[in-house]
């Protein structure tokens, strides 16, 4: 479990399902700079939220909780790139929970998880070119631009530019 002054970040649980579709899931604006498809039935969440719980046991990714309501609200997670290298595997949030100043509680602590729990001496973050308060977030937190790859979007075949930012820790 990771915490923040407004936010925990957990492991997902079954009875998220509901809440996931409702704040997240079923949100294109959620999904537009992610590379997953909504959900838009009950079915498909309780299904999604299976494979998610399992996805969860092998990777150092999580849900994130508000903590005044309880409510899951998006997801986040960390890879290992090498050693010493770590970087963001996806921040979500809810379109009802951006603007908050959460996107920069999860980042900072998914930094100082990193650096806590890996040692880590360096953080990747990425974002799509188009997503200007991703990119607004990474330099806010003094992160530079190091790289970009041209990729494909695999919903709709159309090509994006992905920036890479680091961060020496």
């Amino acid at each position: 479990m990771i915490e923040t002054k407004d936010l925990v970040l957990d492991k997902a649980k079954f009875s998220d399902w509901e809440k996931m579709l409702e704040n997240v899931w079923s949100h294109p604006e959620s999904a537009k700079y992610m590379m997953w498809n909504i959900t838009t039935n009950e079915e498909d969440a309780k299904i999604r939220i299976e494979k998610t719980i399992e996805f969860q046991k092998i990777h150092d990714t999580y849900f994130v909780y508000e903590k005044k309501s309880g409510n899951p609200i998006g997801f986040a997670g960390v890879e290992k790139i090498s050693e010493e290298v770590w970087e963001e595997a996806g921040i979500c949030l809810g379109p009802n929970y951006v603007h908050r100043g959460y996107g920069k509680q999860i980042l900072q602590a998914l930094i100082e998880y990193c650096k806590q729990q890996y040692n880590a001496k360096e953080f990747i973050y990425s974002s799509r070119e188009q997503n200007e308060a991703s990119i607004r977030l990474a330099k806010s937190l003094g992160f530079e631009q190091f790289d970009s790859d041209v990729k494909i979007d695999k919903r709709d075949t159309q090509e994006y530019k992905l920036l890479k930012f680091r961060l020496k820790l």
